[in-house]
């Protein structure tokens, strides 16, 4: 029986987007070595060669093992050997241990990709049931999920060198001599909104995690949001005035954290004497003086931290819901024009005059004050996939939004990105927010 035109497009633009995404993973992985590939430099990170195999185990265990009659897996071990966390489907080994794996070789692993993709590709050449299809989807934005963790985990690989080599080169920036516009507040009115998502089950090209949904009602009472995110000039201020030394602003947590770990600054700012500013700042490309980056949006800190500066700047950080709220007044043209992965700085860039309400996607993650926890209805995929989201769901906080390292066809309003408090290696920075007449 002839395929509908329809459905055959639909299977031609899943599987365009499917060799896309593959593609973007791979070119993450240029400027690497494969001995680059192998370093695990920090408990929250893997090695870049594991996330290459560990995103094809995702497609070769959740779709082709269960859609592919007489599907052959690459290798038996690799079922156990890269899984991540889904203990239904058996045991793992310790995360901690995964720069252990110089065995199997890379070049093994870029045959395992190469033997998924082949079996992707031939088993998008005919109809596929939608549960298979909507797992390519889910397939794919776990692989873009991993895009970002790519770039996170490398560059605290390559800052721990003692040679602190860059990932590219510092030619390529966008941030110029741009000077960030005076910080502004956009006030937002009191209303009953919609938050979230509830997807279509009859839809195969529509994308959201579970943890985005079910779309529901929440209140919000009139609040304020600055117009853009908090400088690295404006965190050294909070530096330069003991920020660090004064119990009164953090959280108890948050204190005990900072002096147990030792933090002075964000993560990746070093003491730099020969500089003006007296800091220096590694990025993809090398350490950088701060007064080079004293505009772009300060990142990599803890919640902690972000809660902390908004004490002690008067204000406090949005809830979750109030930065959906003020996200879906945006245009469309918000996330086109952001600061995502795609334009290439990886690194944020500093905000630009008389935009309104901006960088709201892309740039940092902005932390929230709300825990990660399901919305009201809330029920997990079924089987191991209801691992996914929801049993991460005690001890999170929600960020919002996307960084510089962000695929732009992941990101959303919706999007509930989530980490403990304590987490600094990802690109997350704030924006302050504050009720309504402060």
């Amino acid at each position: 029986m002839p395929v509908p035109a329809e459905t055959a497009t639909a299977f031609a633009l899943l599987l365009a987007r499917y060799r896309s995404v593959r593609q973007a993973t791979l070119h993450l992985c240029q400027p690497l070595s494969p001995e680059d590939m192998m370093v695990q430099s920090c408990p929250e990170a893997s090695p870049v060669k594991w996330h290459l195999a560990h995103t094809s185990w995702f497609f070769e265990t959740f779709v082709l093992s269960e859609y592919v009659a007489g599907y052959k897996p690459f290798h038996p071990d690799f079922r156990w050997l890269f899984n991540s966390y889904y203990n239904s489907l058996g045991e793992m080994p310790e995360k901690k241990l995964r720069a252990s794996f110089s065995r199997p070789p890379l070049d093994a692993i870029l045959a395992y990709r190469a033997h998924v993709d082949a079996a992707i590709d031939r088993l998008l050449q005919s109809p596929i049931e939608d549960e298979a299809s909507r797992r390519i989807l889910l397939g794919l934005n776990h692989e873009q999920q991993h895009q970002e963790l790519i770039a996170t985990d490398i560059k605290h690989a390559l800052f721990t060198n003692p040679l602190h080599p860059a990932y590219i080169e510092a030619s390529k920036s966008r941030r110029g001599d741009a000077i960030a516009p005076p910080m502004e507040w956009a006030d937002f009115a009191p209303g009953l909104t919609e938050i979230g998502v509830t997807p279509d089950p009859t839809a195969c090209d529509a994308f959201a995690f579970d943890n985005e949904t079910p779309r529901h009602s929440a209140y919000i009472a009139p609040f304020r949001l600055a117009t853009r995110l908090v400088t690295c000039a404006e965190y050294l201020a909070f530096i330069e005035q003991d920020g660090y030394n004064r119990p009164e602003l953090w959280l108890s947590e948050g204190w005990t954290a900072m002096r147990a770990e030792g933090w002075q600054a964000p993560l990746y700012w070093q003491r730099d004497t020969s500089t003006k500013s007296g800091w220096c700042i590694y990025t993809m490309r090398g350490f950088e003086p701060l007064e080079d980056l004293s505009e772009t949006p300060v990142c990599h800190l803890s919640l902690f931290e972000a809660a902390s500066y908004a004490h002690w700047a008067g204000h406090r950080l949005p809830t979750e819901f109030e930065w959906e709220y003020a996200a879906d007044q945006l245009n469309s043209d918000a996330i086109a024009g952001a600061n995502l992965l795609e334009k290439g700085d990886l690194h944020p860039v500093p905000a630009i005059h008389d935009a309104g309400l901006q960088q709201m996607f892309g740039d940092v993650w902005e932390w929230t004050q709300s825990s990660y926890s399901g919305y009201p209805g809330y029920k997990p995929l079924p089987g191991a996939l209801g691992e996914y989201n929801g049993k991460f769901m005690s001890s999170q906080v929600v960020l919002r939004g996307g960084s510089c390292v962000t695929p732009a066809t992941h990101i959303r309003s919706t999007y509930r990105n989530f980490f403990g408090p304590a987490t600094r290696w990802q690109f997350s920075g704030l924006r302050l927010a504050a009720d309504a007449g402060q």
